[in-house]
This record gives structure tokens, sequence and C-alpha cells, in this order.
């Protein structure tokens, strides 16, 4: 490694975006450019904002604002917080103590129904009791399952909090979802703009507070901010914001995975009174060619796909000087340095098994690729970079990055965030996992497609993989045909079955609204994921509400799909989603009400003997297809040599 460069780079993880384990973003710039002889420093800002709001001092601020409100503006639901604010004064700490795992033995009091104070989120346990009102969870955790049922009713807990943070304090307020109505495929800086010129609330104030506080910890020259999702775009405006008032010598620069789908025909100036650029896709080619500019040893004419307010004219400027991007197996081992990894919060919010996981554990998040190796799906944006460029890294140099991290954070479980790590990959990891006889645990994205067979799903078990997500989207041959999707019903029967029987726990993305997809479509794909999760084939499903983007092929192409795109409005700030016409004419969202419910109801076991079209509130037609379909997929496999 060459001597450190004096340009000093702090990373910010920008509120929100999950609070059991780090967004993975800023270990991995960090790793990559310490690997690279910078000094590069890295801080949680959304967590440290939810454990400063959720602390003592936080809910003290929180009645002092309520008492400002007048007693009209007053819900229910803060006056009930207001009315038992001593009881969540006093069980705040010890809380917050048992999620980040401190203290195991609280679970029993919490567990006892007379610890924490039970707001409106705590409704929701009604829905289990049994006729004779007995123990409302005995089925999700039995006789002995006292610290995840603990965990399950803080979850509750501090979910009602949130609620009334976001009734008292700021409307836009979410664990995940931060006022991301400011952002999310808004074509003018307009509602951003208002936002941000406003008064700060409680929670802009804090959150002013702990970034002033790190820059004054680390002194650095350059921040980056790198924005996965709509819900962190106005946190991170704020803190650009204080840093610029604070020292506006500082160089700021925002990234990530909204800036690469939302921004990419940026023209709004007013974005660059917070951040001095703005950088697409894979970011580490971009940041190196920006940091040799500022060292002066670039011009800013070679910079590499980097927007920036041209400073004679003022106009938005757009750079891209054309450099390879760094190989995938060179971009370094990503690190947790500098990340207060034992103050997450392990949360317990959908009993199901499978679901639990991405807001349940300390995950290390590691690539296996770059990009996808399929890239055909015609929902995907598979004209941008983080699904285009495929490339991926040997099973030796990827086990090393997972013994070199597993030595950092001490901790041995991993979730591979790949849009679909390839097969192949997976079978030359597991190899190297068991011949290195590495204890780990992981998961990950995969495609169900029939390179998955019996043999290939129980090796990855045995290395470690302990549950698999992937797309079915539409359980419809037509529509996963339309879809390019490149599997059918019965494949994704088969491939499931085999990894469940092989132990490892499945998830199925389910989508609905696609395209010419009619009425009878999504009552008959409803009924094979019935059948699915009756035979054990997947255990967790998500439906979302098809969204048409300007990147993927249905948003390039809209006359192969037979829908009509609706005019673009003038956009200078983000775009994304276009809205379609499709001539069926159905009303998905009354159809996505009744999927999401009977969805939520297979996940914990129940109405898998229900005929289908009762979920539903209108009159839908019968479905048609068989009712062992899955059955005789499943049989197909059995007999075959």
């Amino acid at each position: 490694m060459s001597a450190a460069h004096p340009l000093k780079v702090l990373s910010v993880i920008a509120p929100m975006t999950q609070l059991n384990t780090p967004y993975p973003s800023t270990a991995y710039l960090t790793g990559f450019l310490r690997s690279r002889g910078f000094e590069a420093v890295q801080e949680d800002l959304a967590l440290a904002l939810v454990l400063e709001l959720f602390s003592a001092d936080g809910l003290k601020a929180v009645r002092e604002r309520i008492a400002e409100l007048p007693v009209p503006q007053r819900t229910m639901r803060v006056v009930a917080f207001d009315e038992e604010f001593d009881r969540y004064l006093s069980t705040i700490a010890p809380t917050l103590a048992f999620l980040q795992g401190r203290d195991a033995t609280l679970a029993h009091r919490i567990c006892s129904r007379a610890f924490l104070p039970e707001g409106p989120r705590f409704d929701s346990l009604d829905v289990y009791i049994d006729e004779d009102g007995g123990d409302p969870l005995a089925w999700a955790f039995g006789a002995l399952g006292v610290h995840d049922r603990a965990r399950h009713l803080a979850t509750l807990y501090l979910n009602d909090i949130a609620d009334v943070l976001r009734e008292a304090v700021d409307a836009r307020f979410e664990f995940v979802r931060y006022g991301e109505s400011l952002a999310l495929s808004q074509p003018t800086f307009e509602p951003l703009a208002d936002a941000l010129a406003a008064p700060l609330n409680l929670i802009d104030r804090t959150l002013l507070a702990l970034t002033l506080a790190a820059i004054k910890r680390h002194q650095p020259r350059v921040l980056l901010i790198s924005v996965p999702f709509p819900g962190a775009v106005y946190a991170a405006f704020r803190i650009a914001q204080a840093v610029k008032a604070l020292d506006p010598s500082i160089t700021t620069v925002l990234g990530g995975g909204y800036v690469n789908t939302e921004l990419r025909e940026l023209k709004e100036p007013r974005v660059f009174d917070y951040f001095d650029h703005l950088t697409l896709d894979a970011g580490e080619r971009p940041l190196l060619a920006l940091l040799e500019h500022l060292q002066g040893r670039r011009s800013a004419q070679r910079l590499v796909r980097t927007y920036r307010r041209e400073p004679e004219t003022g106009a938005v400027q757009y750079v891209n000087w054309i450099e390879a991007d760094i190989a995938f197996a060179e971009v370094g081992t990503p690190t947790w340095d500098g990340l207060p990894l034992e103050r997450y919060l392990s949360l317990l919010d959908m009993l199901n098994p499978m679901h639990r996981l991405w807001s349940d554990g300390r995950w290390n998040k590691l690539t296996v690729a770059h990009g996808c190796y399929w890239k055909k799906c015609s929902f995907c944006d598979v004209s941008l970079d983080y699904i285009s460029r495929y490339e991926g890294a040997s099973a030796a140099t990827l086990v090393d990055r997972i013994e070199a991290i597993v030595a950092e954070t001490g901790q041995t479980g991993f979730h591979f965030v790949d849009e679909a790590a390839p097969p192949k990959a997976l079978k030359t990891l597991a190899a190297e996992l068991q011949r290195r006889q590495l204890a780990v645990s992981w998961w990950g994205n995969i495609r169900f497609e029939k390179s998955f067979t019996p043999e290939l799903c129980q090796q990855l078990a045995d290395s470690g993989c302990i549950a698999i997500s992937g797309g079915l989207e539409v359980a419809s041959d037509r529509l996963l045909k339309l879809m390019k999707k490149g599997v059918s019903v019965d494949q994704v029967a088969r491939v499931t079955k085999a990894f469940a029987d092989a132990g490892v726990l499945v998830h199925a993305y389910l989508m609905y609204g696609f395209p010419t997809q009619t009425v009878q479509d999504t009552v008959d794909a409803l009924e094979y994921v019935r059948q699915l999760f009756e035979h054990g084939c997947i255990q967790s499903g998500f439906f979302h509400r098809f969204a048409c983007t300007v990147h993927s092929p249905v948003g390039q192409h809209p006359e192969e799909y037979g829908v009509t795109l609706q005019p673009l409005p003038a956009i200078t700030f983000a775009t994304n989603d276009v809205g379609f016409i499709d001539p069926t004419g159905v009303d998905h969202d009354a159809l996505g009400v009744a999927l999401r419910k009977a969805l939520y109801n297979y996940m914990h076991g129940i109405g898998l003997e229900q005929d289908v079209r009762s979920w539903f509130d209108i009159r839908v037609p019968r479905t048609r297809v068989a009712p062992d379909r899955i059955a005789r997929a499943l049989a197909s496999t059995e007999s075959a040599p």
C-alpha cells in the first residue's frame, strides 16, 4: 500500500436505511479508499439519530414538543404517550440495551406484558387470540421462545414511539421511508427545497448536532453521502446543508442507488448549493478521479461520470472522461471499522421465520458479483450499470474477504446483496468454504433457475446457506414469458422445493399490475402461490405493485408490452417511474389489498385451505389452474432419472 494521502474522506450513512446492521455503501467505499492509501473513516448517522431520539433525553424533548401542540392537534396516540410518559421514560434505555444484545435477562420482564407500556401497535396481537382467549403468541414462540417473543414486543413498543414522533414532531418520519415523497420521482426540486428551507424541527436539530459532532471528530476534507433509497434523500441534504454552513471548503459528494436511477437527467443547479459533486454508478472510479482532481492531479474536465456546477455559468455540467471501472476483484475488502457494531438493534417486526431476516441480526453485507448475469427481465433497469455490467471474482478472493470480515467484526453471518447471485459462483464459493472448513451462515438473492438442482441446493446448505430469496413475480407462465424471466411456474416449484428440502428458507418476490395482467391472471397467480405455500416450497413472500421505470424494457419499448406511456412532465430533478395506460383497465389497487392480505395469512400458516376468491372484496372469476398443479410439478422431478 502506498503512503496515505493527506485528503481525509468521511463516508456517512444518511437516515434512514436499516437499524439492525450497517448499510454497506460506506463499508465498501472505506475499504476501497484505504486499499488505495487514503485516510478514510465512516459514520452511521441513521443509527445515531434513532439512538438519540429513542433515549431518555430524546423522549423528554418529544414531550416538550407535545406540550407546545394545541390540544386539538394532539392525536389519541400522542395523548396516550403523554399519559404513560413516565413508563416510557423508565423503559426506553433498558429496552434498547436488550435489543442490542446487552441485557438478555430483561426478556422475562418484557414477556410479562406488565413492563412495557402498550400503545396501538400492540393491537395487532389481537388477531392471534384463539377462541379460548389463550396466549396470542403461543403459536409463534411456544413455551420457550422467550427471547424472540420479547424482541417482537419490544419492536412494537419502538413502533409506537415512532408513530408518536410522526404525529407530534414530523409527519414524514419513518424508520425506513423518511421523507420519501420529497424525492421519489419528483420532477422538480421544489418540494425538497421547501422542506430544506423550513424551520428545523426536533429531528432536524438532532441530526444537525450529530452531523457537526462527526465533522468535529474527524475533520474531513471530503464528505461522501450515499443515498440508496428516496427515504434517505431529505436527511442527506440536511446533512450537507449543515456541513456547508459550518465549513464551505469541505467538499460534499452525493452518490448511491437513488442518484444512479433517478438523477441521471439532472438539470437543477440548486442541488449544488448542498453538494459539490454527484457521481453515477459504481463509485470507485469516479471517486478516484474526483480525489485526484481535488489534489490538483487531474483537471475538472477529466472527471468520470460526475455532475458539477460549472463555475462561470452556474449551469449543471455532466463530465464523463472515459476510463475503465475498477475490476470487481480489485475493489478491496469492505471494512466496518469505526461503526458501532454493538449498538445496532435486532428487531423482530414480522413473526415469519424467513421474513424476519431483513430486520433481525447483524449481517455482514457482501456481493458475490457485480451486476446481473441474466439482465433480461423486462421490468428491471437492465440498461443501467448496476444491472448491465456483470463481473465476478474468484471463490478464493471471496472467501479471503469473508475471512477478513469475520476477523474484523467477530460476526459470521453474511447477507449476499447481489441482484441475482450466479449458481456457478455460489457452487464454487460453497466448495471453497467447505474446503477451508469455515463455519459461516449466509443468505442472498438468486434466480429460480434449473441450475439449482437438489444436489447443489444441499451443497449450498452444507456450506452455511440458511435462506434464499428470488423473484417469482407473477405466477403465470404467460406473463413470465412476457417478462423474459427465463423461468416457469413448474420450474420455480421444483427449485424452491429443492431448497426447502435442504433446510433452506425460501422467500418469493411477487408482483401484480404488470402490463396486460387481467383479473383472471391475478386470481390464478394467487392460487399458484397458495399451492407453493401448501407444499412447503416457499415460507415467505412479498407482493409489490409493478412500477414502470424509464430505464426498463417496458419503459423504453412499451408497444412490445401492449401499453402506452403517459407523457412525463418537464423534469429538472428526479425521474424514474413513468405512468402508463393498460388497455385491460384492471383496478390493480383493489386487487393488491386482497393479495397482501392473503399472503400475510399464508406466511403465518392461516387460510391455506380457503378458496383464493374469498380474499377479494370484489367479484372475481373462478381460478382456472389445476388444484394439483404444483403437486404434479414436484412429482415430475421425483420420477425423473
